[in-house]
C-alpha cells in the first residue's frame, strides 16, 4: 500500500515537472517553413525572447508572402518590431476559444500596448466571432470593419501558448508610425518625462557624459535610470566627487549594448558599462529575483521597476536605488554594535584621481537600503525554489521505495 502511494506521488510529481517547461516560439514555428520570414524577424527584433518569457501568450503569424509585402516598403527594424508586437496577444486564444468568445467579441492587449508606446487603448486588438464561422481581427477602434481573419491553428500548448495563422498583417497607425533614427532620439527627454528627471538633468549638465550616451545609441545602448527620489537624496554625495569621478559615475548607468528585459533575464552575470576602462571595470551584476531583474554593485541591490522605452537599439529602464561603483565607493561596512569613531574614519575611501578624500563618499552615508537588502537576504534563506522542492520530494519517494 505504501509503495503504491509513493509511486502515485512520484508519477504526479514527474508529470507536474514535465508541464512546467518553457515554450520556444521559434522552435514551434520552425515546423512550418511557410512562416520562416515571420519567424526570422521574431528573432531579429528580439521579440522571440519576450514571447518565451510569458507563460500565457498568443502569436498571430502571417506567411512569407505577407511578410514580403511588408519588407518591400523597407521599414526600419524598429518599425517591424512595433508591427509584429501588435500581433502578439498577452492572453491565450486557441482555435476553440476564438470560436466561443463570450458576447461574440473581445479586446486583447498586445505586446505593443505593454510597451507603453500606444496611447490609451490603441495597442488593443478587437477579436470578433463573425457570421459563417469566421473570426475577424482589427484595431480596437475599427468600427466593426474587419478584413483580417483567422485561418488556422499552427501550434497550441493549451493555456500557455497558441500560434495561429491570420490572413494578412494587422494594420495599426501606432505600430506603423515612422520612428526617428536612433541618433535623433532625445535620451534626456525620454527620462525626464517618466520619473527620472533628476538623473536626466544631472546628465545633461555634464557634457562629456551626455555626449558618451548620445554617441552610443546607434550601436546599441541600455540605460538604468535611478528614480527621482533616491537620486535626489544621493546628490550631495555626487557633488563631492571629482570632475572625472562624476563622468565615470554617470556613465556607470549605461551599458553599450541593447538589452531587452527578456535578454537581461537570460543573461545573468557581470555587465560592463560605458565607464569601463581596462582594469577599471565599473561593472555590476545582473541577476534574476523571481520575475524581477536586480542589479548589484558595491553594497547596493537595485530592482528594475519599469520600462521607459524599448526600441532597438535603445532600451531605458528605471531602477529603485542608486548603484555605487566599487571604483568610486567602498562597499557598505558590516554593521557593528558600537563602531568606534576612528574606525569610521579608517573605513573612508582612499583618495584617487576619481574620488575626493571626503568620508561622505562611503555608501554607508548614501541613500542605500541596507535594511531592505538584509530583509531580502533573510527571506531568501527561508525560500525553497520549485526545483529544490521537486528534488527533495523525489529523494523522499525513492528513499521510501527502497524501504
Amino acid at each position: 500500500m505504501l509503495r503504491s502511494t509513493v509511486l502515485s506521488l512520484l508519477l504526479i510529481l514527474l508529470t507536474t515537472i514535465s508541464l512546467t517547461h518553457a515554450h520556444n516560439v521559434t522552435r514551434l514555428l520552425a515546423k512550418h517553413p511557410e512562416f520562416s520570414t515571420f519567424n526570422h524577424y521574431l528573432t531579429l527584433t528580439h521579440l522571440a525572447g519576450d514571447i518565451n518569457s510569458h507563460t500565457t501568450i498568443t502569436v498571430c503569424a502571417v506567411d512569407n508572402a505577407a511578410m514580403k509585402e511588408l519588407l518591400a516598403k523597407k521599414p526600419p527594424i524598429n518599425t517591424i518590431k512595433m508591427i509584429l508586437s501588435f500581433h502578439v496577444f498577452l492572453d491565450y486564444f486557441g482555435a476553440k476559444k476564438l470560436h466561443q468568445i463570450r458576447d461574440g467579441s473581445a479586446l486583447a492587449a498586445t505586446m505593443l500596448q505593454a510597451t507603453g508606446t500606444a496611447a490609451g487603448s490603441k495597442g488593443f486588438v478587437n477579436i470578433t466571432d463573425l457570421k459563417g464561422g469566421k473570426v475577424g481581427f482589427g484595431p480596437e477602434d475599427n468600427r466593426g470593419n474587419f478584413d483580417v481573419y483567422f485561418v488556422k491553428s499552427l501550434e497550441e500548448v493549451p493555456y500557455n501558448i497558441s500560434v495561429i495563422q491570420i490572413s494578412k498583417l494587422l494594420l495599426s497607425d501606432v505600430a506603423a508610425a515612422p520612428t526617428p533614427e536612433p541618433s535623433q532620439m532625445n535620451l534626456t527627454d525620454i527620462m525626464s518625462g517618466h520619473g527620472c528627471k533628476v538623473f536626466a538633468d544631472t546628465l545633461l549638465a555634464n557634457p562629456e557624459a551626455s555626449k558618451t550616451y548620445q554617441d552610443s545609441i546607434d550601436g546599441g545602448l541600455t540605460v538604468f535610470c535611478p528614480m527621482d527620489d533616491p537620486f535626489k537624496a544621493f546628490l550631495p554625495k555626487f557633488k563631492n566627487l571629482t570632475a572625472a569621478g562624476k563622468v565615470s559615475f554617470l556613465e556607470f548607468f549605461g551599458v553599450p549594448v541593447y538589452q531587452s528585459l527578456s535578454m537581461l533575464k537570460s543573461n545573468n552575470g557581470d555587465m560592463n558599462t560605458l565607464a569601463t576602462d581596462g582594469a577599471r571595470k565599473f561593472d555590476f551584476k545582473v541577476q534574476n529575483d523571481g520575475e524581477d531583474v536586480t542589479l548589484k554593485s558595491k553594497g547596493v541591490t537595485a530592482k528594475i521597476t519599469g520600462t521607459l522605452i524599448d526600441q532597438q537599439p535603445l532600451a531605458v529602464y528605471t531602477v529603485d536605488k542608486v548603484l555605487l561603483p566599487g571604483e568610486l565607493f567602498k562597499g557598505a561596512p558590516t554593521p557593528a554594535p558600537a563602531p568606534a569613531p576612528d574606525k569610521a574614519a579608517a573605513d573612508a575611501p582612499k583618495s584617487s584621481k576619481h574620488v575626493t578624500g571626503s568620508p561622505s563618499d562611503s555608501p554607508a552615508d548614501s541613500p542605500a537600503a541596507d535594511a531592505a537588502d538584509q530583509t531580502a537576504d533573510d527571506n531568501a534563506s527561508w525560500t525553497l525554489s520549485g526545483g529544490s522542492l521537486a528534488s527533495m520530494l523525489l529523494s523522499l519517494c525513492l528513499g521510501l521505495l527502497l524501504l
